[in-house]
C-alpha cells in the first residue's frame, strides 16, 4: 500500500471510529471532544450537557420500556412484516461471521450485542485498515446499508436533542 493510500485508510478508519464513539453511551471524553471542536463536521454543537445527553441516549437506545430506536441490526432486519426482529437473530450471526473472518472474536467481558451500530462502525474502522476498500463496501452493503436508513429515520423522528439528529445525518453521509 502506498503512503498516500495508507494515510487515506487511516483517515477513513479514524472517521468510522469517531462515529462509533458518538453512538456509545456519552462520556466525558465525548463532551470534551464536542467542546474542543474535535468533532467538527460530525456535530456542530459548541457545548453539550453530559447529563442531558446521557438521559437522551438512554431514552432513545436503552429503555426502560423498550427504546424507540433500538441500535441493533437484528431488530430491523430479522422481523416479519411490521413486527420487529429479535436480537441475536440471523443478521447478528452473519455480522459475527464477518468479525470472525477478520480475527475479531467477541470479548466475553463486552456487554453489548455484536450488531450494535457502534460495533459495526468499529468493525468498519478496523476493516478499512486491513482490507481493500471494496471489502468495506461489501460489508456496508450486506449489513449497515440494510438497516441504518430506517434506524436514522427513527432517531431523527424521536430525538429531543440536536446531537442525535446531527449524528444520524453525519453517519448517513459517510455510510449510505
Amino acid at each position: 500500500m502506498s503512503d498516500a493510500a495508507s494515510a487515506d485508510a487511516t483517515e477513513v478508519s479514524q472517521g468510522y471510529a469517531v462515529l462509533a464513539r458518538c453512538w456509545r453511551q456519552p462520556d466525558e471524553r465525548l463532551r470534551a471532544a464536542i467542546e474542543s471542536g474535535e468533532l467538527a463536521g460530525v456535530v456542530e454543537l459548541d457545548t453539550v450537557d453530559l447529563t442531558t445527553l446521557r438521559t437522551e441516549h438512554t431514552r432513545l437506545f436503552v429503555g426502560p420500556d423498550g427504546p424507540p430506536c433500538p441500535p441493533y441490526e437484528s431488530i430491523y432486519r430479522d422481523g416479519d412484516g411490521d413486527a420487529a426482529g429479535n436480537v441475536l437473530g440471523p443478521s447478528t450471526r452473519a455480522v459475527v461471521d464477518w468479525y470472525d473472518e477478520y480475527g475479531l472474536g467477541l470479548d466475553s467481558e463486552w456487554s453489548d450485542l455484536p450488531d450494535h451500530i457502534a460495533t459495526e462502525l468499529e468493525f468498519a474502522s478496523h476493516l478499512s485498515t486491513v482490507a481493500p476498500p471494496e471489502t468495506c463496501e461489501q460489508f456496508f452493503d450486506e449489513h449497515p446499508r440494510q438497516w441504518f436508513e430506517t434506524f436514522f429515520d427513527a432517531v431523527r423522528a424521536e430525538t429531543r436533542e440536536p446531537f442525535y439528529a446531527e449524528l444520524a445525518d453525519a453517519t448517513a453521509a459517510v455510510v449510505l
